[in-house]
C-alpha cells in the first residue's frame, strides 16, 4: 500500500521501541525499518503486515504508556508497520477516551463524577482536586513529572463511594484504580502506586443450589492451586465428559438468559456457532462493563479470575473454538492484571494450550484491554474493537454467530453469564432451571449503590422483590425517605417507592415498563438532585454515542438541550410541547438507531417525566 505520511517530525526512538515491543523489529524499509538496496526491488510486508491490523489498539496502548500521548510521528510509524492509512490509525486513536492525541503530562488522573459517585459527593471531591492540583485540565508538577486531572464517566467502583484512575507514563508505566479516592491518596499514589481498593462487600442470599459468589473471599485470586482446592476445573472435566453436545443440552435445559442486558438465550448463541461449518470459531468474554452503576463483573474478575478462565474454556469447547478473547475495559487495571496472571498460570499447567488437560482439544485465551468506550459493550462494536477498529456497531444481520470476529462464527457473553454456566454444570440444567421463576432461571447479581447503608454486590434467586434487595443493603441511608430507584443504569429507568414490591425478574420488570439491564440498583433518597443526575445521564450519552447513526448522534444532543431548557425553566413554547418533543426524539431513537445505546438513551429521562421527577 502506498501510504502518504504527513507528520512533520518522525517517531522518536522511544516511540519506535514501544511499537517494536508489541510487533517486533521491522524487517524492511517497507514497514518502517532501515531502507536497503533490496527494498528498491522487492516489496515486503503486505498481507503479513495487514494480518496484524488487529493489534492496532494494543500498539497504541504501548506508545501512550511509554510517552504519555500518541504523536503524529508515532501514528505514521504505526501506520507503516501495520500497513494502514495514517488517517485510519488516527481515527482509531481519537475514538477512544483513554487515548490522548495531543501533548499531555506524564500522569493523568481520571476522577469519576458519574451517577453513583455524584450521589456520594463527586462534586466536593472535584473541588478538592482543584485546590490540590489546579483547575481541571491544567498541568501541575509532581516529582519532576507533569500531572493533570479530568472528570470521568463511571469507573466501575460504585460500591466504594468515590473513584479515581491514574494513568502514569514512562519507562515504568502504571495504571492504578483508587476507591474510595481523595486528593491526598492520589498524591501519594503518583509515586507509590497502590490499588487502594478494599475488599468488596458481597452477600449471597440465594437458595444455595446456585451461587456465583461462593468463592469470592474464599480463594486466593493469584493462586491456581487455591482455586483447584475449592473445586476449580471440575466443571471443565464434567464438560469434557458430557461432550460438546451434552454441554449445549445442559445450557439449553437451564434456560439461561444472558446477564448483560439483552437477556438473549445463551444456548441459541452457542448452538448457532457450534453448528456453523465455517472455521475457525471464536468465543469472546465481554468484560467491558461500562454501564454506570455496574461493578459485578469487576468483583468477579478481581476475586475469582480462574473461574472466568475455566468458564470461557467450557464455552470454547462447546462452540468448537480453539481461541478465546477476554475484552476487559481499560479502567480495570487490577482485574486485568489478575486475569493475565491467571491465563499464564493456566497455560503453564496445561489448562490452556494445544492439549487442554490432556483431553485432546486445543484452546487458548488472550486478554485484550479496551481504551474507554461505553459503546464497545455492544457485541459487534466490541468485535470491531478487537479487530483494531473504531468501536462502531455493525448492522445485523449478519449476526456474530454467522460473521463475527475476522468474519468467522463468534459467540459473545459477559462474565456473569459465563460463571452461571459453571453452576449449570455443577447441578445440571434442570436443577438450575428450578431456581428462580419459570422464565427467569438461576440467580442474579445486583449492584447496590447510592443512598444505601451497605453498598455492594448482592446475589438472589430471581423473584426477590426490589424492597427486599434494598433492605438487605441496610435500607435507605440514615432512614431518609426513598425518592426513586434507577434500575439498569443510565440505559435503564427510574421507578418510585410504589415499585418496592415488584419481583426482580425479566418478565415482571418488562411488564412494569422497566428493565433489569446490567443489575444496577441505584437508590436515591429525598436529598438527591434528580435533575442534576438526569443532566449527567444526557451528557453521558451525548459523549458516548459513536456518531455513526443520525437518530443517536443528533437525538442525544437534542435530549441534553431539551433537559437543560426544562431545568432552567425556559422551555421552548410550553412544558407540554417540550415533553411531546422528548417523546418524538425517543420514538425515533428507539426505532431507527443501529444499536441499543441509541434505543435506550432516552429511557431514563422519559421514566423520570412519568414519575413527576421533572417536567411536572
Amino acid at each position: 500500500m502506498d501510504l502518504r505520511l504527513t507528520a512533520k517530525a518522525p517517531a522518536t526512538g522511544a516511540e519506535r521501541a514501544a511499537v517494536d515491543a508489541v510487533l517486533g523489529p521491522p524487517q524492511s524499509g517497507w514497514e518502517g525499518g532501515t531502507r536497503t538496496a533490496l527494498d528498491a526491488h522487492a516489496a515486503f510486508g503486505g498481507r503479513a503486515a495487514r494480518a496484524r491490523r488487529h493489534l492496532l489498539i494494543t500498539v497504541l496502548h504501548a506508545v501512550q504508556e511509554r510517552i504519555g500521548w500518541i504523536s503524529p510521528g508515532a501514528i505514521d510509524h504505526i501506520a507503516e508497520r501495520l500497513t494502514v492509512p495514517p488517517a485510519e490509525a488516527y481515527g482509531v486513536a481519537s475514538f477512544y477516551a483513554l487515548f490522548r492525541t495531543t501533548p499531555s503530562p506524564g500522569a493523568v488522573v481520571h476522577v469519576c463524577d458519574d451517577l453513583a459517585c455524584q450521589v456520594n459527593g463527586a462534586e466536593e471531591l472535584c473541588e478538592r482536586m482543584t485546590h490540590r492540583f489546579g483547575k481541571e485540565g491544567s498541568e501541575s508538577a509532581f516529582d519532576g513529572t507533569g500531572v493533570t486531572w479530568q472528570r470521568s464517566p463511571c469507573l466501575g467502583q460504585c460500591d466504594r463511594g468515590s473513584a479515581a484512575l491514574i494513568q502514569r507514563a514512562g519507562a515504568d508505566p502504571a495504571r492504578v484504580g483508587l476507591a474510595p479516592a481523595d486528593p491526598d491518596q492520589i498524591w501519594r499514589s503518583l509515586t507509590a502506586p497502590d490499588e487502594g481498593a478494599g475488599r468488596p462487600h458481597v452477600s449471597s442470599s440465594s437458595s444455595g443450589t446456585v451461587s456465583l459468589l461462593r468463592r469470592v473471599g474464599q480463594v486466593d485470586p493469584s493462586s491456581l492451586g487455591s482455586y483447584r482446592a475449592a473445586g476449580g476445573y471440575e466443571m471443565l472435566r464434567r464438560a469434557v465428559g458430557l461432550g460438546p453436545q451434552g454441554v449445549l443440552r445442559e445450557v439449553k435445559d437451564a434456560k439461561l438468559l444472558g446477564r448483560g442486558g439483552a437477556a438473549f438465550p445463551t444456548a441459541i448463541k452457542w448452538e448457532a456457532v457450534a453448528a456453523n461449518p465455517v472455521q475457525p470459531h471464536y468465543v469472546i468474554c465481554n468484560a467491558d462493563e461500562s454501564e454506570p452503576g455496574t461493578f459485578k463483573d469487576r468483583v468477579l474478575m478481581e476475586s475469582d479470575p480462574y473461574a472466568l478462565i475455566e468458564a470461557l474454556t467450557v464455552m470454547g469447547y462447546a462452540c468448537e473454538a480453539e481461541q478465546g478473547y477476554i475484552y476487559i475495559r481499560g479502567e480495570y487495571p487490577l482485574a486485568e492484571a489478575r486475569l493475565r496472571h491467571a491465563v499464564a498460570q493456566a497455560r503453564a499447567l496445561g489448562f490452556l494450550g494445544p492439549d487442554v488437560m490432556g483431553k485432546g482439544f486445543a484452546f487458548d485465551i488472550e486478554v485484550r484491554r479496551g481504551a474507554g468506550a461505553y459503546i464497545a459493550g455492544e457485541e459487534t462494536a466490541l468485535i470491531n474493537s478487537l479487530e483494531g477498529k473504531r468501536a462502531e456497531p455493525r448492522n445485523k444481520p449478519p449476526f456474530p454467530a454467522q460473521s463475527g470476529l475476522f468474519g468467522k462464527p463468534t459467540a459473545v457473553n459477559n462474565v456473569e453469564t459465563l460463571l452461571s454456566v459453571l453452576e449449570i454444570l455443577g447441578v445440571g440444567g434442570p436443577s438450575f432451571a428450578s431456581v428462580g421463576t419459570e422464565n427467569s432461571t438461576g440467580t442474579r447479581l445486583f449492584c447496590l449503590s447510592g443512598c444505601v447503608e451497605r453498598p455492594g454486590l448482592y446475589e438472589y434467586d430471581f423473584g426477590v422483590t426490589l424492597g427486599e434487595v434494598i433492605d438487605a443493603a441496610g435500607g435507605v441511608r440514615g432512614g431518609r425517605p426513598l425518592q426513586a430507584v434507577l434500575l439498569g443504569g443510565a440505559a435503564g429507568s427510574f421507578v418510585g417507592p410504589s415499585a418496592l414490591d415488584m419481583p426482580l425478574t425479566f418478565e415482571a420488570v418488562r411488564a412494569a415498563g422497566t428493565t433489569l439491564g446490567s443489575g444496577v440498583v441505584l437508590v436515591l433518597d429525598d436529598t438527591v438532585d434528580v435533575v442534576a443526575l438526569l443532566r449527567r445521564i444526557t451528557q453521558f450519552f451525548r459523549d458516548e454515542s459513536c456518531g455513526q447513526c443520525v437518530p443517536c448522534r443528533v437525538g442525544t444532543v437534542r435530549q441534553e438541550e431539551l433537559l437543560a431548557r426544562l431545568a432552567s425553566g425556559t422551555p421552548r413554547g410550553s412544558v407540554a410541547t417540550e415533553l411531546a418533543l422528548l417523546d418524538d426524539i425517543g420514538s425515533v431513537a428507539r426505532d431507527a438507531s443501529i444499536c441499543g445505546l441509541g434505543q435506550t438513551a432516552i429511557s431514563a429521562v422519559q421514566s423520570a417525566v412519568k414519575l413527576g421527577l421533572i417536567g411536572s
